[in-house]
């Protein structure tokens, strides 16, 4: 019997990915570059229908066509060279799929390539980490449309399923399935950081031992904050070390690590004059964590300001800073999504973003309660600006800015940073905002620079000789 579909790159996320298709009865042939990796992966199996092989033309002969190949390497020149090695055995009509995280530029130019000698290409984003890859990731593929539902039976069948429906979707042209995992992970930054600041406040500022926050995070997972990252967040702070029987979370070292793709969100943010502040503001957290030896120092010499000893009311601002957290995921989705939606209508891809908020329920590490929320708002209002305008956000923003500004505020008064929290609070004030301070910037632009303006009164663009 020849193997439905192989996939190439051994590692945890391409073995689990494997695991997960023999599971749901499809039958995998594998290869790795190295062998290593392979013989792992077959000490692992319980009767599942993976075949491992050690030479790339048994690998390609044991697939039935046309044949679907999933790539589960490393992102950059490792899958240059893994097409490259294909390409000698490839057949029109069969299919590659990238499941790695791809920056949407070179999965655009990969596809280009491709499709020129009739092979197919789907740029795969896949999130989740290796236990969503192995149980069901939430999968955003990008490509042409009948290229995806050739693999689409597999793929629909091996994501997270939610309500009976499957956590996968046909995202859109080219690379736009690994645009959307970027962005995804963009908003997964900022979420974490929102996280961290408001785990530094309980801690900072309201003195409560970690067991005590553990609680107050498995009581907010209960409710409207209900997802993953509030879920494991609990947990992570309910692990002891072993070592010193101390609360896990106080042994890290405060350095935060990072891949890439928060940066790219950014930087594809700033090339299309899209405000992504939130997520932009985690990145450069993430960036000042790394100077652990530099804050080392700093902290004996810089000081902050002297504050009187107080007692904060414990139970009110425990629900102040659940406001504030809330507020400040609900402006980092709006970000997240409204650069879908100026992108999308930059580059005419189409996205669906009630679609991709369903997709993102299950599996991923953003899955959280008021995606079924987001997912009907773009379902009622396809061209809807921004979230922060839906009416169901709307009034939850109004009831709860008054959380996020006492939080805000306190940190500020107490020397304590919070990147996002602060920038949740500023996007928030700048976009509701009819008329600004913008005004001046235009009038110096044309100072200095001669770069006219337009007026509020008049048609047109003008220029003040001001001096």
């Amino acid at each position: 019997m020849l193997n439905t579909i192989g996939v190439i790159g051994l590692g945890v996320m391409g073995s689990n990915i494997a695991l997960n298709m023999a599971n749901k009865g499809e039958h995998v042939a594998v290869y790795n570059y190295t062998r290593d990796l392979t013989d792992q992966l077959v000490q692992k199996l319980d009767g599942q229908a993976i075949t491992p092989y050690y030479q790339i033309q048994d690998f390609f002969q044991s697939l039935e066509t046309p044949r679907k190949i999933f790539v589960m390497v490393t992102a950059g020149k490792a899958i240059d060279s893994v097409i490259g090695s294909l390409i000698p055995f490839l057949e029109k009509g069969d299919v590659i799929m990238d499941g790695g995280n791809s920056h949407y530029e070179d999965t655009a130019r990969r596809y280009d390539d491709l499709k020129s000698n009739g092979i197919g290409y789907l740029g795969i984003g896949i999130s989740g980490g290796e236990v969503g890859a192995l149980t069901g990731p939430s999968i955003m593929p990008g490509g042409d449309k009948d290229v995806y539902e050739k693999a689409a039976p597999i793929l629909t069948k091996i994501a997270a399923q939610v309500e009976g429906d499957p956590c996968c979707t046909y995202i859109g042209p080219k690379g736009a399935g690994h645009f959307v995992k970027i962005v995804h992970n963009g908003i997964e930054y900022a979420d974490m950081q929102l996280i961290a600041e408001a785990y530094t406040f309980l801690r900072e500022k309201l003195h409560l031992s970690v067991e005590e926050i553990a609680e107050i995070f498995e009581t907010w997972n209960q409710g409207e904050l209900k997802s993953y990252l509030i879920e494991i967040t609990a947990e992570i702070l309910r692990k002891k070390d072993e070592l010193t029987g101390l609360p896990l979370i106080d042994v890290i070292l405060d350095k935060t690590g990072q891949k890439g793709t928060g940066k790219w969100t950014s930087i594809q943010a700033i090339d299309n004059g899209i405000p992504t502040s939130i997520i932009t503001e985690s990145l450069f957290a993430r960036y000042l964590s790394s100077l652990k030896e530099e804050r080392i120092n700093a902290e004996n010499i810089l000081s902050g300001p002297e504050m009187d000893p107080q007692n904060l009311d414990k139970h009110l601002w425990i629900e102040y800073i659940r406001q504030a957290l809330y507020m400040g995921k609900v402006c980092a989705y709006a970000q997240g999504f409204t650069q879908y939606k100026m992108t999308s209508e930059l580059y005419g891809l189409d996205l669906p973003l009630k679609d991709i908020a369903l997709i993102f329920r299950g599996g991923c590490i953003i899955r959280a309660e008021f995606l079924n929320v987001i997912s009907q708002t773009y379902q009622e209002q396809p061209d809807l600006a921004n979230l922060l305008i839906a009416p169901y956000f709307a009034e939850k923003v109004k009831e709860y800015q008054i959380g996020l500004r006492k939080v805000v505020c306190e940190g500020v008064v107490s020397g304590i940073s919070f990147p996002c929290l602060s920038a949740s609070l500023s996007y928030y004030d700048s976009y509701r905002k009819g008329t600004s301070a913008a005004s001046l910037l235009q009038a110096q632009r044309d100072y200095f620079g001669a770069h006219t303006y337009e007026r509020c009164d008049l048609a047109g663009v003008f220029h003040t000789i001001w001096q």
